[in-house]
């Protein structure tokens, strides 16, 4: 449960039934530039290839990562009824479709390019990724909860340009300080809004991990007809389910806990929210607004508890281990990324290099393959007569016609002078960290 179920990588922020959700999708080629296809077909192929687990426990985590009131910013685009904040159930997956959505392709970038491990899935029929490349700090964005055995993490969703202006600070001067990075990362920026009371919970949970905040809901109170006034709600806390709320705050009038509210209305359209409590004439708006603060889920304490999985062991970090293992994590991306390209570019390079050869030598050649009896004969004429590699001198035999023109054999020339600036550029990558954090923070940046 520990390892294997509950808590998230610090390095992509995912637990493994969201990982293999993703991996899933992409494997099915439900990318954002194409239809949305039905939930069900998803979660058929994420329990028969990688989840031996309830269809109702996948459906859940695919449902959650659709929704804009629980992810910052979501990984799923949804079509169909997804939940609300008011906890209406979402529809079966029968009826939803899904797809990924373009920040997720981001979660997905070059995992073609061998940019990390894979493991055999539950049978050893598949292969699923142990970690995704994670583009994007996942972990800090959307955030994270979950149960686990003795121990549980609670991580609040951040804005994405704020913890990516983070990682550069910590990037541009490795000895930062955490007070430092929170003029950088200023707080959680939960997808609900609400109001973070005090800086100084905060504060402690970014230095040690732990830490309870204050969150409150937004309110404003407004002059409505015939001079009463009300208490006008448009955010509410992470987490809070809306209508329970409107009950909770219903009950507190009719067992006297509070007194003077003489009306509640839900006005919220798809334009936002907008709770209407209506208070009696000589009633104290603020003395009620308190209360309601102390009585129902105005107000509520997110516990933020930073434990992740570091190396597949238990941690609890503070903000800036947080972004430094991130940042670990994309030098590795980058440098498995760069080997890839560098060892494709070198076989593209090598047999350039023999049609170079060939190109100027055609004439014999040609003499060579006709005299030929077989396909065999003519490569191993080809390799001993002009000290080719067996690779080169099938490329020649598949060589066209077409590439005897000026034009095509000039573009030979053209592209082997590009490989070999290329192969050059994937070196230089390779020697120089500062090339790799350069690259980090013009990608981060973009």
């Amino acid at each position: 449960v520990i390892a294997d179920r509950a808590l998230p990588d610090v390095r992509d922020g995912l637990k493994p039934v969201h990982r293999r959700i993703l991996y899933a999708m992409y494997l099915l080629g439900f990318t954002p530039d194409k239809p949305y296809r039905k939930s069900a077909t998803t979660v058929g192929e994420v329990l028969g290839k990688f989840h031996p687990h309830g269809d109702a426990a996948v459906y859940e985590s695919l449902v959650r990562m659709a929704q804009d009131f629980s992810l910052r910013h979501t990984l799923i685009d949804g079509h169909g009824n997804f939940g609300s904040r008011d906890g209406d159930p979402p529809a079966a997956m029968r009826y939803t479709e899904a797809k990924l959505s373009k920040i997720a392709m981001e979660m997905l970038a070059d995992i073609n390019k061998d940019t990390v491990d894979f493991k055999p899935n539950f049978d050893e029929h598949e292969m699923e990724p142990v970690v995704l490349p994670s583009r994007f700090p996942n972990l800090l964005v959307n955030g994270s909860t979950g149960i686990a055995v003795g121990m549980a993490t609670n991580i609040p969703p951040h804005n994405l340009g704020e913890v990516i202006d983070g990682i550069c600070a910590v990037i541009d001067n490795p000895d930062i300080t955490i007070d430092e990075l929170c003029k950088y990362i200023k707080g959680p920026d939960f997808p609900t809004g609400g109001i973070i009371m005090g800086l100084s919970e905060l504060r402690k949970a970014y230095l040690t991990g732990n830490g309870a905040i204050t969150v409150r809901a937004k309110t404003k109170i407004e002059e409505i007809e015939n001079g009463k006034q009300a208490i006008i709600i448009t955010e509410i806390p992470y987490m809070v389910n809306k209508t329970r709320l409107i009950e909770r705050i219903a009950e507190t009038v009719k067992n006297k806990t509070i007194d003077g509210i003489t009306g509640l209305q839900d006005e919220s359209n798809r334009e936002g929210m907008r709770i209407v409590v209506e208070l009696r004439r000589d009633a104290n708006p603020n003395v009620i607004l308190n209360n309601l603060f102390k009585h129902t889920q105005l107000q509520t304490t997110f516990g933020i508890n930073m434990l992740v999985l570091v190396d597949g062991q238990p941690k609890v970090l503070n903000l800036k281990e947080i972004l430094e293992n991130y940042i670990k994590h994309q030098i590795e991306i980058i440098t498995r990324r760069t080997k890839f390209d560098l060892d494709k570019a070198e076989a593209r390079a090598h047999i350039l290099e023999g049609l170079q050869i060939a190109l100027a030598n055609i004439d014999e050649v040609i003499q060579l393959i006709k005299k030929s009896e077989t396909t065999e004969a003519a490569v191993e004429s080809l390799v001993s007569t002009f000290a080719l590699t067996e690779t080169q001198a099938k490329a020649i035999l598949d060589m066209k016609l077409q590439r005897l023109t000026g034009l095509e054999v000039d573009k030979v020339k053209q592209e082997l002078m590009e490989t070999r600036k290329f192969i050059a550029d994937c070196h230089e990558i390779l020697k120089n960290h500062s090339r790799k954090l350069a690259i980090i923070v013009s990608e981060l940046t973009e």
